[in-house]
């Protein structure tokens, strides 16, 4: 059906026109929030059943015809990204109704997370490189407005960072654009598939990749153009926190694999290598960042860094088992990041720090705080029998597969640095014995649980039994994966379902 391909769209897009018409009511905007993003999270799975029953699906908006037009286009992959987009933003919003100060809510906060929410889906949907980005300047837009909305120094520091960074991807993004349209005479990602097997200066070709490699590295936070997320990722509210972590760099990701799996296949020996460099690169300079942190949320996200690499190893690596590994550790990590974003912002309800050394005693006031925690941050490390480790272990046979060993190697010496890191913070947040002397002043004194905990305990919970669940029935999950990368490794049914014509 047509209209699923749309629905991404048009449901945040509407919410957020009915909450700036509801300004004032601030109950009706949370209200909208939540039944919008549940409508978005039953669209985006109604999409997947469809594109897994019949195949990818495309359509043309207008009625103009490929590649004149403004395409549409959902495979497996976009439409695993699209649910799990309206799944990470119900819980955000659910959980947003506990923890969002009213001054934030005031100015705006609920609009420009459902615009973000539809540049988020508008990249993962698109077929044609103009409109991915646009749909970038989109999420740029609303992120960055985010970022800054309540006015505090350190927001304003981290999202001047966030957006000088990434008007600097943009410019890359449009210049590598504007020239391969010179080139190849289109921006439809599936004609440009098609027209780029005839471009006779191979060179040329390879350029235009190494520009759109570092457009999207800069998107992603690939080795060595990560600095600015972990200079501005702690800096906003938790639950803008757990928003971006979950998926902003994974739209960059996504575009990675979607241009260097679809378009930029003719230099594999070269471009692909050089993406499986960069994986280790990040996977290094990501955990060493996070070893050297004492503050909860700059350690996670220097982990965002780190579990990036693992993302794009698959791709390095360009065979359909490990584009499957890459595909499954895409899911796995944005439930397992969102969640601990999550959970580090209700330590910090609790205790009015994020510092680890002033943490301290959580395990014995609050056991089902510290299992929630637990749960994402072992399988952040890969530990058994959780999602990650299914995760890592599809890539590491794949690298042992393809005789890849230094980026095995090196994948594994992270996943243990990653748990050491880990295990610092349960030890000092949650194990230690809290010292009085330690703890702020602003803490509460008493142990009861933070008003609206169903709110706050509900979204936590959920992406933690998910992730339990990914682990312990990882078989489905996977076999999607599986065929997720089939259709990306060969792109012939992306083609027809778009152009209506078997290259």
């Amino acid at each position: 059906m047509k209209i699923l391909l749309v629905l991404p769209l048009l449901i945040p897009l509407t919410v957020a026109a009915l909450s700036l018409l509801t300004w004032r009511w601030l109950r009706i905007q949370r209200t909208l929030g939540v039944v919008g993003t549940a409508g978005l999270l039953a669209a985006d799975l109604a999409l997947l059943a469809s594109v897994w029953q019949n195949g990818i699906q495309a359509t043309q908006a207008g009625h103009w015809p490929a590649p004149f037009g403004i395409t549409l286009v959902a495979d497996l992959f976009s439409a695993m990204m699209v649910v799990l987009a309206g799944l990470m933003g119900l819980a955000v919003v659910v959980y947003s109704l506990a923890t969002m100060d009213a001054r934030r809510e005031e100015h705006g906060y609920y609009p420009l997370l459902h615009i973000l929410m539809m540049g988020v889906c508008g990249a993962f949907l698109t077929g044609d490189l103009f409109n991915l980005y646009v749909w970038f300047e989109v999420m740029l837009m609303a992120s960055f407005v985010l970022l800054a909305l309540g006015g505090e120094r350190a927001q304003m520091e981290g999202a001047i960072k966030y957006v000088t960074l990434n008007l600097i991807s943009s410019a890359l993004f449009l210049a590598a654009v504007g020239m391969l349209y010179g080139a190849a005479g289109t921006l439809n990602m599936a004609d440009l598939a098609v027209k780029l097997r005839d471009v006779e200066n191979s060179g040329l070709v390879t350029t235009l990749a190494l520009l759109f490699l570092a457009a999207f590295g800069i998107k992603a936070a690939v080795f060595p153009l990560f600095f600015w997320l972990p200079a501005s990722y702690h800096t906003p509210p938790v639950a803008v926190s757990a928003i971006f972590a979950g998926l902003l760099t994974k739209v960059g990701v996504y575009a990675l694999i979607r241009v260097f799996t679809l378009l930029f296949v003719q230099d594999v020996g070269y471009t692909h290598t050089l993406i499986l460099g960069i994986s280790g690169l990040t996977m290094v300079t990501g955990v060493l960042g996070a070893m050297a942190q004492n503050e909860f949320r700059r350690i996670l996200s220097f982990h965002i860094i780190s579990q990036i690499g693992y993302m794009i190893m698959g791709l390095g690596l360009f065979t359909p088992p490990a584009v499957a590994g890459s595909v499954f550790y895409i899911v796995h990590h944005i439930i397992v990041k969102t969640n601990l974003f999550l959970v580090s912002g209700v330590v910090h309800r609790l205790q009015a720090t994020y510092e680890l050394k002033k943490l301290g005693g959580l395990y014995r006031a609050y056991p089902s705080l510290s299992i929630l925690f637990l749960i994402p941050a072992l399988s952040l490390a890969g530990v058994p029998p959780l999602s990650g480790f299914f995760a890592k272990l599809s890539l590491a046979q794949a690298g042992l597969e393809t005789q890849q060993y230094a980026i095995v190697a090196t994948a594994l010496g992270v996943s243990l640095l990653t748990l050491f890191s880990m295990t610092k913070i349960w030890t000092e947040a949650f194990w230690k014995q809290e010292i009085e002397s330690q703890a702020s002043e602003d803490a509460p004194t008493d142990p009861e649980p933070p008003a609206h905990w169903p709110l706050i305990f509900w979204p936590i919970a959920t992406l933690a039994t998910l992730t339990v669940a990914m682990g312990l029935v990882a078989e489905p999950i996977f076999a999607l994966a599986t065929r997720a990368a089939g259709q990306l490794m060969n792109p012939a049914e992306y083609i027809q379902a778009v152009l209506g014509e078997n290259p």
